[in-house]
């Protein structure tokens, strides 16, 4: 605790304060504190461990594909062969590219580039079909843009120079490694800056695409055929699915779709082509030489403030981690994930769900009929828990080998990824697949699904331990359960019913008054000045929501322990949200991340609690008080 300031003025500082000022941020890490420590913890783990299997001081665990995840870790590590292999790995794809001198040429290799990793005009994918959740949609998306977001291509922000000039910088470095002449590196760059400009002004924004139902706009493959012209689309799903190409496909970036031919022209091609050059290069500069490496991460690192690149073993083993995510998670979660601290944690994910029963039976401004479908829905909640039972059989395709570099090895798995993901358009939904890996420090909800995840790597102090006080955990993982069940009601999640389905549910008016807490909710974040920026309450709601419930339900259990620690509750709730970031990192988040601030996130929600101003006696004069007829609880 730092005593310097008061609990009932700041219950992030004076919980954290201390730490805060003796806390140093990795130099290869844009923050430090709460997950970001149980983060490198595990990271820290499993590199020892990785380490030990490549050298052979340890046996390869019996676990489906690990040989190839240390083969192709192996391959990562080698920082002298990658080296000397520099950019040739990727020249075939460079130069593929490079000759390309009309849209009809992109159209007849269009599939061929798409499996091999270049940069795309569009995305595309299959998802669970947001309106049936026992079937699955073909997607696309706008292509990728430069900027974090759209409002960063305004002359008028403040970062908008500062990051295109290092990312042109970055750009012309990593071009002096490619069979560019020297005098055509620029035009290249400028090239790329141009077409992407042009993207910028018709995909979504970062605010749009937190309106999660908003993806679902099915429209006619025929339609979309002719909005995407002079690209084949018809060609490409063809070259995918022969026969079998689906018939209606989701866009989930209308917009961009729909504008698609006020960038993506004959006239235009030149422009398009350079950029996806430069953008495939700069893709793919990660699995290249170390020096390649160094460059393509420059842009990063100035977007985040990080100072340094991890080091070799360290980004290795990231870049395995990333490839080969389930094998690794499932060794860790049965290697360091003890059973009864799973059974304890499984009893209290059902103890608060059944809690959530009962607070919307007593809901006040649900009829019935609602209530009825909202506890139908907390019943068909779907919990995983620690780690799956076995890997998806797509990893045991993942063979690394003899002779592969890192490039061609990562080429391969994403081109099999991509397959088993278009694959999956004609098959039923495996509803018992995880989101999330054991070793992720994380958890989520998913609609389409209606399951919460909780991977092994989240269930440690602070969120949890056998050893801490309930109402510590209750703070703590508690809370965090209670976040991802309301997901189950926040603003996106409430549009999708006990299936998964995108559904109305709601009657007509029960809807309304829950759109106006959501205002309420909005307008309370809105504007809460921080580190040289401001909130944007739209950007940050269904997350602060899902924070307001699972504070409300986790306060409502602890109220039936026998006197209850709220005291112990707020300061372990404060614990998990300890953050020190760099400026840099907090200004990119502030504009463009879904979830709050850390410190807002652990100060804001208990002031809405009557348990808060009980716990530490606050009175109207402290900083951490607000009068009852502005405080918000949902759920």
């Amino acid at each position: 605790m730092n005593e310097k300031v008061r609990i009932q003025d700041d219950l992030f500082q004076a919980v954290n304060g201390e730490w805060l000022e003796q806390a140093v941020i990795p130099e290869d890490r844009p923050f430090t504190g709460g997950f970001s420590d149980l983060d490198e913890g595990v990271e820290k783990l499993l590199m020892g461990e990785f380490d030990a299997f490549a050298k052979g001081e340890k046996p390869i665990p019996d676990v489906p594909a690990m040989n190839d995840a240390v083969a192709y870790y192996r391959l990562a590590v080698d920082g002298k062969r990658r080296e000397e292999e520099g950019i040739k790995p990727l020249l075939p794809l460079l130069e593929k590219i490079g000759k390309i001198q009309n849209v009809k040429e992109w159209n007849a290799q269009f599939a061929d580039l798409l499996f091999e990793g270049a940069e795309m005009p569009f995305l595309c994918g299959v998802e669970v079909d947001m309106a049936d959740a026992t079937k699955h949609a073909f997607i696309l998306v706008g292509p990728r843009i430069i900027l974090p977001d759209v409002p960063f291509y305004s002359p008028e922000h403040p970062a908008n120079k500062p990051l295109l000039g290092v990312w042109s910088a970055m750009a012309e470095q990593a071009l002096a490694f490619a069979p560019i002449p020297e005098e055509d590196r620029k035009k290249y760059v400028e090239d790329a800056l141009a077409f992407d400009a042009l993207i910028a002004k018709t995909v979504k924004t970062r605010v749009e695409w937190a309106d999660y139902a908003k993806n679902h706009n099915p429209m006619d493959v025929e339609e979309v055929a002719k909005l995407l012209a002079p690209l084949d689309f018809k060609g490409l799903l063809s070259a995918i699915y022969g026969e079998k190409a689906p018939k209606e496909v989701d866009v989930y970036d209308p917009r961009a779709i729909k504008e698609f031919g006020t960038y993506f022209t004959e006239e235009n091609f030149p422009l398009f082509i350079h950029w996806c050059y430069v953008r495939t290069l700069l893709r793919h500069s990660g699995e290249l030489s170390l020096t390649l490496r160094a460059i393509g991460n420059t842009y990063g690192r100035a977007l985040t403030g990080v100072a340094k690149d991890p080091a070799l073993e360290k980004d290795a083993y990231r870049a395995v981690s990333g490839r080969y995510s389930e094998p690794i998670g499932l060794y860790y979660g049965r290697t360091y994930f003890g059973e009864e601290a799973k059974k304890d944690v499984v009893e209290l994910v059902h103890k608060i769900i059944d809690t959530y029963k009962e607070r919307v039976a007593k809901n006040t401004f649900l009829k019935e009929s609602t209530k009825e479908k909202a506890i139908c829905k907390l019943s068909t909640i779907a919990v995983k828990m620690g780690y799956p039972d076995d890997v998806h059989d797509l990893y045991k395709s993942f063979r690394v080998e003899e002779g592969d570099s890192l490039f061609s090895a990562s080429q391969r798995i994403s081109a099999l990824n991509a397959k088993d993901n278009f694959e999956r358009l004609n098959q039923p939904v495996d509803r018992t697949e995880w989101l999330m890996p054991g070793h992720m420090v994380n958890a989520c909800y998913n609609p389409s699904m209606n399951d919460i995840t909780f991977p092994a790597a989240i269930l440690q102090k602070p969120f949890y331990s056998l050893h801490q006080l309930p109402e510590e955990n209750l703070g703590g993982i508690g809370a965090v359960i209670g976040h991802e069940i309301s997901h189950a009601f926040d603003n996106n999640g409430a549009q999708f019913d006990e299936n998964g389905n995108l559904a109305s549910w709601w009657s007509k008016e029960d809807y309304e008054a829950f759109k106006g807490l959501t205002q309420q909710m909005i307008e309370q974040w809105d504007g809460i000045p921080f580190h040289g920026g401001k909130v944007n309450g739209t950007l940050v709601v269904s997350e602060n929501i899902a924070d307001n419930g699972g504070m409300a339900v986790t306060l409502a259990i602890a109220k039936n322990l026998p006197n209850p620690d709220y005291q112990a509750y707020f300061k372990n709730w404060a614990r998990v949200w300890c953050r020190k970031a760099k400026e840099e990192y907090i200004s990119l988040l502030l504009q463009s991340d879904v979830h709050s601030p850390a410190e807002l996130r652990a100060n804001i929600q208990p002031r809405n609690f009557p348990e808060w101003y009980q716990a530490f006696d606050v009175k109207e004069t402290d900083q951490m008080y607000i009068a009852p007829e502005k405080r918000i609880i949902i759920w």
